[in-house]
């Protein structure tokens, strides 16, 4: 279909206008919001994260993608709800309590998001409690935590003890990242895994999704 491959260009190309234009011209043909989702949008984000990683695309065309994608996804949203429809996994996402930096935990969002998880997003300076509660009311499978300073990074630890103390910890895996944090630090704290980028944590929902 014509209209499924210019979304997969207006994504690729950051283009939001185009992108929302070709999901209503898809649409107004028939085709339906997981079919755009699954053979446009998803296989873009999938080109922009692999065009990230061989340092052809940076940042800026990292976030220019992700508000094409949501262009799009505003218009499926609403035909997704009415019908019933739901994505297969949902991602819970923050960045930690006292650290109000979100660029990075915004990439990692929409590239989950493009890559069809249904992401609930808290925000950042997010407190414990709020991703416990956010567990206990929206049942992710996944929580994603940020952290971009080195003085925020002991937050991700006292979030997943607040999960393991209101008997979440079991029902969900946690993954962490940001500028500061490594793998032994993931390891230290007992999360599940740990990315340095938002193409490399799409990759590691997918594989834990797969082996769990």
């Amino acid at each position: 279909m014509a209209q499924s491959n210019e979304l997969y260009d207006a994504i690729l190309n950051g283009d939001a206008k185009k992108a929302h234009a070709a999901t209503e011209a898809a649409l107004a043909a028939g085709a339906l919001p997981m079919q755009l989702i699954t053979d446009s949008m998803v296989p873009a984000m999938d080109e922009v994260g692999r065009l990230f990683e061989e340092e052809e695309y940076f940042v800026p065309e990292l976030l220019l993608a992700g508000r094409a994608m949501r262009s799009a996804l505003e218009l499926l949203r609403p035909i997704m709800v009415a019908s019933g429809q739901k994505m297969s996994t949902r991602v819970v996402i923050g960045t930690v309590k006292g650290d109000l930096h979100d660029i990075g935990k915004n990439i990692v969002a929409s590239m989950l998001e493009g890559s069809g998880f249904e992401v609930i997003d808290l925000g950042s300076d997010v407190a414990p409690e709020k991703f416990v509660a956010a567990v206990e009311e929206r049942k992710p499978q996944i929580v994603c935590m940020s952290a971009l300073l080195t003085v925020t990074m002991p937050a991700m630890k006292t979030t997943i003890e607040a999960l393991t103390s209101a008997g979440l910890r079991t029902k969900v895996k946690v993954l962490i990242g940001g500028a500061p944090v490594t793998m032994q630090y993931a390891r230290e704290i007992g999360a599940d895994g740990y990315s340095d980028n938002a193409s490399a944590a799409v990759g590691l929902v997918r594989s834990l999704l797969a082996a769990a």
